[in-house]
Order: structure tokens, then sequence, then C-alpha cells
């Protein structure tokens, strides 16, 4: 089985330097470095096919991509597209907003 590379849209970014800011300020640097290297790991999971993801289609009334997944990592779930040679994360969304919701957000805003 082929690794994929894993690639961190716009959004993902944006999110993922939240994440880690908001982490250090509420947690310290350590714990903030440690959930976001838990975070990549999972993203890498699911690259090396190792991770078990469900499709968005689940969440969300409306059109989603079929191609549109998630994962939970933590207190996060990554909301993710997955291509032949690689896994582009679209979004890491905390446990406690509105899934749906953002997941929609996505499929309107063309998240990559």
């Amino acid at each position: 089985m082929n690794t994929k590379t894993v690639r961190l849209g716009r959004r993902a970014k944006a999110a993922f330097r939240d994440i880690g800011r908001w982490t250090e300020e509420a947690f310290g640097r350590g714990q903030a470095v440690q959930y976001l290297a838990m975070l990549i790991e999972r993203c890498e999971a699911v690259a090396e096919g190792h991770a078990s993801s469900h499709s968005c289609r689940a969440l969300v009334v409306g059109e989603v991509p079929e191609d549109y997944r998630f994962v939970r990592a933590g207190q996060h779930f990554v909301v993710f597209v997955e291509t032949d040679t690689e896994i582009v994360v679209l979004d890491f969304i905390h446990s406690r907003m509105d899934l749906p919701g953002k997941v929609a957000g996505l499929v309107k805003g063309g998240a990559q």
C-alpha cells in the first residue's frame, strides 16, 4: 500500500494555526505542540489507510460531494477529500461546533 501525501487546504491551515494558538494560551506550549502533533499523526494515519473515516453525506442534507470524509482526532473532526495520490484536509472542526453546518459551509464555499 502506498502512502498518500497530506496537504492542508487554506481553511485547514488557518484552523491549525488557531488551534495551536488557543491551546498554547489555555494549556501551555508543550500541550499545544503535543496536540498539533496528534492532529498531524491522525492525518498521516488516514493517508496510510490506518484510520477509519466516514462520509460527510451522513451529516448533511443536500448536495455533498461523495469524496468529502471526516475522522475524529482528539476534540476535533478532520474533514478531508481523498484522491488517488493525496489527502487534502479541508478543515479541522471542534467537536462542540455544528459539524453538519460547517461541512455544508465547506461545500458552498469550495473549501480546497
